[in-house]
């Protein structure tokens, strides 16, 4: 005697057929999504946006001498623009700019091309 596999079809099985279709027939149906319906899901997720002034790299010992009226000499020179990072990443480069109420702002010059996908 010999095992030898059978391919079986829904044909000798009837009763699963018709519970299946009795099954997906009183499923709702699925709607399709509206057209920016993800998109808007999205458009409450926060992001971390830095505007970077400058950078320096210090000794630790130098930093620990470091108190009020301290100044930190950065890489950046005054009217170079500064930078604009989301999420880590370098996005754009913008000159700051000065709003009413004694706040600053970024007046975004350029995007950068890394960031900007050609898809």
């Amino acid at each position: 005697m010999t095992d030898t596999p059978t391919k079986t079809t829904g044909a000798e099985f009837p009763e699963i057929e018709d519970d299946a279709a009795a099954l997906f027939d009183d499923a709702p149906e699925a709607e399709a999504p509206k057209g920016g319906r993800n998109i808007e899901a999205m458009l409450n997720v926060g992001l971390d946006v830095q505007i970077v002034l400058g950078h320096a790299r210090l000794p630790i010992s130098q930093l620990l001498k470091f108190g009020r009226g301290s100044v930190i000499e950065l890489d950046k020179r005054i009217g170079e623009p500064v930078e604009v990072v989301i999420n880590d990443r370098l996005v754009a480069r913008g000159d700051l700019v000065k709003l009413g109420d004694a706040r600053i702002g970024v007046s975004l010059t350029e995007i950068v091309k890394d960031y900007v996908s050609e898809n």
